[in-house]
């Protein structure tokens, strides 16, 4: 057993859902989606639902695990929002190198727009309601705040008063997303026929976009969709053994700055810069050895901002990493290769979506015909993932590479 896990397991195989999006004809519940990325996910690595020793997955592992009639060695219900995947990807690196299992899962499940629109029975999901224990109501709801867009518009709004970035600044970030997600047939917004709306965007068509929390507009919003999504994680003694490739979990790091928007420091900075410099610590690497990053984006402001705390930009220049197609298809920095979650799929906790991308681009397998087309695979064989849970107040960061 190393004190240090670096490379003591790697990612196997990753997996979605047979069907993702705005499923309003066939809605799926969230055990559905679960079970059919799972068994898509061991169908590619090419083993057996059985064969899982360990489950993890926000607040149900242990009722997902209770379908599949599996009785696991080790279970993480680990529930901080979008990161949550993140997080329990470290967490199972830790228990595989203490030689607690040797295969274990990552899955989501979330029906994020049929929830929404009542398509699965009742009235649908509104703002209200929370976490019962939450100190939000009685200490943060009397100010006005009603949803994450009110929150997260406080982080752009401070963002320009401080650094002087400019909302054109941010929407470039939704329009070279959507570059990517022109290249994704499973994207939301790849093109006119899979969304009316769908297809390349302008900077002045994400700023003349309908205003949602100034100054966040329609575009700088992230989607509300469904997904489910898997990952298989193995240890290095076993990970070569599958019919897919692995790719490495070299470092990983998880932290918090608040739990209260109220309460956060610092609107511009968030945990990541923690959460990455311990992935970065663990794994002997540093900003400067990536070759490309996949960046929670529940909105702009979210994938700007975190882009400073992973070190990739100066502070205040986040944004700049999106300018001049750098970050897009053909740049020398890409990121989001999916579409993110603005334009390709957000079901409400959006860090699987961060892994199966991760994984895809790192094992070769990005461009399929299916999950990307020509000019989606990139040539990196390094890679940050964080994701970002609550508002702005949890992280995890993992770093990754190639065989």
């Amino acid at each position: 057993m190393s004190s240090n896990p670096s490379k003591q397991a790697a990612i196997i195989a990753a997996a979605e859902a047979d069907e993702i999006g705005y499923l309003d004809d066939n809605p799926k519940t969230s055990m559905m989606l679960h079970v059919e990325a799972i068994k898509n996910v061991t169908h590619e690595a090419g083993i057996k639902i059985s064969d899982i020793e360990a489950i993890a997955s926000p607040g149900v592992a242990g009722n997902v695990a209770e379908y599949l009639g599996l009785d696991p060695k080790w279970i993480d219900t680990t529930q901080i929002g979008g990161c949550s995947f993140q997080v329990q990807a470290q967490h199972m690196l830790a228990a595989i190198n203490a030689g607690i299992f040797d295969i274990g899962v990552i899955t989501h499940g979330e029906p994020g727009w049929a929830r929404r629109t009542g398509a699965l029975g009742g009235g649908g999901r509104g703002f209200g309601g929370g976490d019962p224990d939450s100190p939000g109501p009685q200490f943060e709801a009397p100010y006005g705040p009603a949803g994450a867009p009110t929150a997260y518009s406080h982080a752009m709004t401070r963002h320009m008063h401080q650094w002087g970035s400019t909302q054109a600044d941010f929407a470039q970030i939704a329009v070279t997303t959507r570059d990517w997600a022109t290249l994704n047939p499973r994207a939301i917004m790849h093109s006119k026929e899979t969304h009316p709306y769908g297809g390349a965007v302008t900077v002045d068509d994400v700023l003349n976009s309908r205003l949602i929390s100034w100054p966040l507009n329609l575009l700088d919003c992230c989607l509300v969709c469904d997904h489910g999504g898997a990952v298989l994680l193995a240890s290095a003694d076993i990970a070569r053994s599958f019919r897919t490739p692995p790719v490495w979990i070299a470092g990983s790091g998880e932290a918090m700055d608040h739990a209260m928007l109220m309460e956060m420091k610092d609107f511009t900075a968030t945990s990541a810069s923690l959460s990455a410099a311990r992935a970065y610590k663990m794994a002997g690497m540093g900003p400067e050895d990536m070759e490309m990053a996949m960046i929670y984006d529940s909105f702009t402001v979210t994938a700007g901002i975190t882009a400073e705390m992973l070190g990739l930009t100066p502070r205040g220049e986040g944004p700049g990493l999106w300018a001049d197609g750098n970050a897009g298809p053909g740049g020398k920095f890409p990121v989001n290769t999916n579409g993110g979650g603005l334009s390709f799929n957000h079901s409400g906790m959006y860090g699987m979506q961060l892994l199966v991308e991760s994984y895809r681009q790192l094992a070769g397998t990005a461009e399929d015909g299916i999950h990307g087309i020509a000019g989606k695979q990139t040539n990196a064989k390094s890679l940050v993932v964080n994701g970002t849970g609550g508002s702005l107040s949890f992280t995890g960061t993992l770093v990754l590479t190639a065989d």
